[in-house]
């Protein structure tokens, strides 16, 4: 018997924020229909397991760090580190204990259909999920996200190491740990780890630097901030071997078994360390897999490469949002990416042009903002000075400490360091890089300022306030003159 297909004008596969903002912006203010197909939770890894919870884990201790840098809080403070069981407590309040259902209540609101489980795509317009079939009259969107990469090191999977989910879930915290990467996920995790109590943490670094997409002086600062609070960082260093005789499936942030023998090599030595757990932040990769993309000519091992407008070349009817298309692997980049395949969906639906700025995600070649919430916090936009270089740009660049009145006031001991780096031909920002507490603000100035090409003569009538950490970027306009 041939099961009659249930029919959408939008069939969404996977329900993190890209998918939400594809889905929404695909139906808003029209009678189309959409619905989303999750197998975990809706709201994705960002609200369960990244951002939302990660944030939850740094926040408490970079408050601290901030009032014990200030004459007449610091007085005031009985500890330098976070009260850890608070710290969970609240960690669990902002991830609502992954519970759903206010995501699920916000769908329904929106008029979008959550369906649970597995989609995959067996022919054009259409989706299988258990035994249901549906059909899209319009448009399939893959937002399936990533996955954590497991590196092929002897013993290390059937150690059962922790991933980004069981760092931003732990419930129990290790007191000897080795972090395995030096981007953003391990820097920021070895942070809130640092300070929930791990006394032993060592980063094992393939390269030469942490962050290493980033400004040199990021890596500087940051592994800086790492060392000075007790951090071990190998930098040319790998894990040749890990030993566990007794790992088990405990949960996510319990830990996964018995203590582990590991061995470093970082071509000049070779040592062993015995830890509780391993922490595994080497990179993720497209969530592709399982989703039928075979069944349309698509390679599934493999990002769902996209155009401008979010659509698959040659498959004008589906869409990839977010991680899945390898572009940027970042939840306001897929929200962003999210919003426009919503628009040019809307509008072929309505049979309007999508020839405007708005139907083409524009953002994601040059002007790509991150904030990394470590110790000292980074923030940043566009091309660094080597990536400007490499584009073959007249480069100038300007940079300075952040040394201001308002600075001062955030603490007397305040170190922080701004740059930005201009297309002298054209005498526009085209990259900016600041570092230091509270820069994470100073970010989308820039960010408006790299996408609006505003003239270095236009922003010197852009008065920062007085006194705030904002000031810098006076000092730095006056690095021009």
């Amino acid at each position: 018997m041939t099961t009659r297909p249930d029919t959408y004008d939008v069939v969404v596969i996977g329900g993190g924020p890209a998918g939400e903002n594809a889905a929404d912006y695909a139906i808003r203010g029209s009678d189309r229909t959409a619905a989303i197909v999750e197998h975990e939770l809706l709201g994705g890894e960002c609200s369960y397991w990244a951002c939302m919870p990660s944030k939850a884990l740094l926040g408490p201790g970079a408050a601290l760090a901030g009032a014990a840098g200030l004459p007449g809080a610091s007085e005031r403070l009985d500890a330098t580190v976070p009260d850890s069981s608070a710290v969970l407590r609240w960690r669990d309040t902002v991830t609502h204990g992954r519970d759903d259902s206010s995501q699920v209540e916000w769908a329904s609101g929106a008029g979008i259909e959550v369906i649970r489980g597995h989609g995959r795509i067996v022919g054009e317009r259409e989706v299988i999920v258990g035994e249901r079939r549906l059909r899209a009259r319009h448009a399939v969107v893959v937002a399936t996200g990533s996955t954590p990469t497991i590196p092929p090191i002897t013993g290390l999977r059937e150690a059962r190491p922790w991933t980004s989910r069981d760092a931003t879930n732990l419930v129990d915290i290790p007191e000897r740990l080795v972090v395995v990467g030096g981007g953003v996920v391990a820097c920021e995790a070895a942070t809130w780890l640092l300070d929930l109590g791990v006394a032993e943490l060592t980063l094992v670094v393939r390269g030469d630097r942490l962050i290493p997409w980033a400004e040199p002086v990021v890596g500087e600062r940051v592994a800086a901030g790492l060392t000075g609070r007790g951090a071990v960082i190998r930098f040319g260093a790998q894990i040749a071997a890990v030993d566990r005789p007794e790992s088990a499936d405990t949960g996510y942030g319990h830990l996964h078994g018995g203590p582990a023998r590991v061995r470093i090599t970082d071509g000049a030595r070779a040592d062993e360390v015995m830890v509780d757990e391993i922490l595994v932040a080497a990179g993720r990769r497209p969530a592709t897999a399982g989703l039928g993309l075979d069944s349309v000519g698509l390679d599934d091992s493999s990002p769902l490469v996209v155009d401008d407008h979010m659509t698959v070349p040659g498959h004008p009817w589906l869409y990839a949002v977010g991680d899945v298309n390898g572009r940027v692997a970042l939840t306001h980049m897929g929200k962003y990416q999210g919003r426009v395949a919503g628009d040019v969906i809307a509008a072929r639906a309505d049979g309007t042009s999508i020839d405007g700025p708005r139907f083409t995600a524009i953002a994601d070649r040059d002007a790509i903002p991150q904030v990394v919430f470590t110790r000292p916090e980074v923030s940043s936009v566009g091309r660094t000075e080597a990536q400007a270089r490499d584009d073959g740009l007249d480069v100038v660049v300007t940079e300075t400490p952040i040394s201001v009145a308002g600075s001062y006031l955030v603490s007397p001991d305040y170190s922080g360091h701004a740059k930005l780096v201009i297309d002298a031909a054209r005498e526009v920002i085209v990259g900016a890089t600041f570092v230091g507490a509270d820069t994470a603000e100073l970010v989308h100035a820039a960010t408006v300022a790299i996408v609006g090409e505003v003239p270095l003569e236009r922003l010197w009538h852009a008065v920062p306030s007085y006194p705030t950490v904002s000031e810098v970027w006076l000092r730095l306009l006056e690095g021009l003159r």
